[in-house]
């Protein structure tokens, strides 16, 4: 079994298309830059598959290692057969080569190793046979000092046969099946913590059981956490008459009953003490793998939403991070983001210095000529947003609330006092806040997005997929939007195709010796910043107001020959070809079709020079919260509200309805009909009219829903 082949088994694509993308990572590029510009050659492989067969390739190569890893011990005992090494080496699974690898394994001292110490091992063989009628005679061959008893030597020879059992591949493999179509999943509280506070939230699971197979992710990442929390005990679990039939279907063969009857006690404690626990934590942790897949796969479905969330763009912005005790702080910024002024103001109790906030508010609109005004969404927001709907300014100026999770985090972090070192943590939320209206995509870039909060269990899950997953979807987002090179954050560069940490910091810092760029050429001058990076970058930054008007676009430099070769047969300039939909289509692509361009180059360098560098994202809308809620006590069932889409989950979508609790619209209360994907009905951000179905005031749960 060859990488090609096995990637193959698992992904929807040819074993061509598998071979080229193959050649291609191996050769550096990533892939946004091979789903972008290298569809000829992946047979236009969109990065969804480019993705999978990255995840298959790791697999693959985990795959090898172990296999060699095992090879090297089984050589090293001389136990190493031409038989053995081709089934090591066609396993498809690491489960098939840790069983091949189970009989060799380095143990610790086990109740069979002491009897085959003690000489029982012919004994084993014996019963194992099934042939002998005498078998007490037999075993008191076996008497010693250490072996007193015809029972005792029995047992020992079971502990033999019992390991045996436990080391038969078509055992095992006959139990996992077993395993994966009937295993439960049971829980039931501890007792001694029943009453406590962190076990209500698990009240569900106190006495729990079904289907291993059926039981849904957030579901089994739940009971998994209060297992974790020593709030439950779980237990996986088959029917034991089941199992034990297939052990017995196996390994009895004759009708002798001296050895049958030891056979099933062996068979049984083989079970009981061995398999049933190998296999039952091998299905859980596949169960659990599975779960998290699912969960990452939420959390990055919610990512990626987020940060393709809709800018303002580049505007004067006065952003608000609400309080109470503590007031409101405030921050004015500059079209590009940069801090111009920060103060504080007291509109709300204790303090209520209403007409001096309103003063120094119209004061700081007018002084810095504000365009919007973004106010955070935790404590205070909803008072605060009323407040400043009231004051009379000389121009309309549109008011957001902006989602402020993970900006507590960004303002104590590392880049924060990178970029504000002269300022405390108050201000720097509060221009994280007003640049995430601007610019959703720039701002959450610099924040670590487990802590975006909008995902589930992503605690629970393994934190190194967690973060491969969700790197790959910042990546995605960056590079799919496209980056003004001259403007962008060491954090923003750091995720274009090709570019890093290391040379996303060589850029800024080119910036600031030498200003801004002219042109995508003059990226070679960046120190490190060599052609295979160059190749994989360019296309994705860009250059306002060029010279060269491909250098603002989404067209990869290798092919500006080519358009400036469209424009020349089309008989006008490159600049007054771009945009000139009556010229563009006199373009005839069969033309420039070659063995490196097909249609699917051509036929994006015809969207771009119609629209080009444009941005996918949709632009910022006013939202407005209902007036008349501001607490959970406001509701009433039967309501109807707007509401933001904040949170998706598997089990449903909570959403904003400008409380300080979220409602959920669980997956049942989104249509009149059958839905599997949450994300096929909402997504985040979604603007919606909910109706209140149920109000929980005591447990500060909300229940809503969509269908009329």
């Amino acid at each position: 079994m060859n990488l090609i082949s096995f990637i193959a088994k698992h992904v929807s694509a040819s074993e061509k298309q598998i071979s080229n993308t193959n050649t291609l990572l191996d050769d550096g590029a990533t892939i946004p830059f091979i789903s972008r510009y290298r569809k000829e050659a992946t047979g236009n492989l969109d990065e969804v598959i480019i993705g999978e067969i990255v995840k298959y390739k790791s697999a693959f190569e985990a795959l090898q290692k172990r296999k060699e890893s095992v090879l090297t011990a089984i050589k090293e005992q001389d136990n190493l057969t031409p038989d053995l090494e081709r089934k090591i080496q066609d396993a498809e699974t690491l489960n098939e080569v840790e069983d091949l690898y189970l009989p060799y394994k380095k143990k610790r001292k086990t109740r069979a190793t002491i009897a085959k110490e003690q000489g029982l091992e012919p004994l084993a063989k014996v019963i194992i046979k099934q042939n002998e009628e005498e078998l007490l005679h037999v075993a008191s061959q076996y008497l010693n000092d250490g072996i007193e008893t015809e029972e005792q030597a029995l047992q020992g020879a079971r502990d033999i046969i019992a390991e045996w059992i436990n080391e038969d591949l078509k055992i095992r493999n006959r139990l996992r099946k077993l395993f994966e179509r009937k295993a439960t999943i049971a829980s039931l509280v501890i007792k001694t913590k029943k009453e406590e506070e962190i076990a209500q939230k698990y009240q569900q699971y106190f006495e729990w059981e079904e289907l291993l197979s059926k039981c849904p992710s957030h579901r089994l990442l739940a009971i998994l956490r209060a297992e974790k929390e020593k709030v439950v005990r779980v237990k996986i679990a088959v029917p034991e008459e089941d199992a034990l039939d297939i052990i017995d279907s196996i390994m009895i063969k004759t009708n002798i009953e001296a050895c049958t009857d030891q056979m099933f006690l062996a068979i049984s404690d083989a079970y009981k003490r061995l398999l049933a626990p190998a296999i039952a934590n091998e299905v859980l942790n596949a169960a659990k793998e599975k779960a998290d897949d699912g969960a990452i796969k939420v959390f990055a479905q919610n990512l990626r939403q987020l940060l393709l969330a809709s800018p303002l763009g580049q505007k004067k912005i006065l952003a608000l991070d609400p309080g109470f005790k503590s007031g409101c702080k405030v921050v004015c910024l500059s079209e590009h983001g940069d801090l111009l002024h920060n103060e504080n103001i007291y509109p709300h109790p204790p303090q209520r210095e209403t007409t001096v906030a309103i003063k120094k508010i119209k004061s700081l609109v007018n002084a810095y000529k504000i365009e919007a005004i973004a106010v955070g969404n935790g404590t205070a927001a909803r008072e605060t947003e009323a407040f400043i709907k009231k004051i009379p300014f000389e121009n309309q100026i549109q008011v957001f609330m902006v989602n402020e999770s993970g900006a507590s985090v960004y303002s104590a972090s590392k880049i924060a006092r990178a970029e504000f070192p002269q300022y405390d943590v108050t201000v720097r939320g509060a221009v994280s806040i007003g640049r995430r209206l601007a610019d959703p995509l720039a701002e959450l870039v610099k924040i670590d997005p487990k802590a975006i909060g909008v995902g589930q269990y992503q605690h629970d899950v393994d934190q190194s997929k967690l973060k491969n997953e969700l790197d790959t979807v910042v990546m995605s987002c960056v590079n799919s939007v496209g980056i003004n090179v001259n403007t962008a954050s060491i954090s923003l560069l750091s995720y274009v195709s090709g570019i890093g940490e290391k040379l996303a910091e060589n850029i800024v810092a080119y910036r600031a010796e030498n200003g801004a760029m002219q042109s995508r050429e003059e990226l070679k001058k960046v120190p490190r910043l060599g052609g295979k990076a160059f190749e994989q970058a360019a296309a994705f930054l860009r250059i306002t107001n060029p010279k060269n008007p491909l250098d603002n676009s989404a067209v990869h430099p290798e092919r500006y020959q080519l358009v400036s070769k469209m424009a020349k047969d089309v008989g006008i300039p490159i600049n007054e070809l771009i945009g000139n939909k009556e010229a563009i289509t006199k373009i005839k692509l069969q033309d420039y079709i070659t063995d490196e361009v097909g249609l699917p180059t051509l036929n994006d360098i015809i969207k771009e020079l119609n629209k080009p560098g444009v941005d996918p994202r949709k632009k910022a809308r006013i939202f407005e919260f209902d007036p008349n809620v501001k607490t959970i006590e406001d509701l009433k069932t039967g309501m109807k509200l707007p509401g933001i889409v904040n949170n998706i989950t598997n089990f449903g979508c909570f959403v904003d309805i400008g409380i300080k609790e979220s409602g959920l619209i669980h997956i049942s209360k989104l249509a009149n009909e059958f839905i599997s994907d949450v994300n096929s009905v909402v997504q985040l951000n979604q603007q919606l009219e909910v109706t209140v179905i149920d109000i929980d005031i005591s447990r500060k749960r909300i229940q809503l829903s969509l269908i009329d």
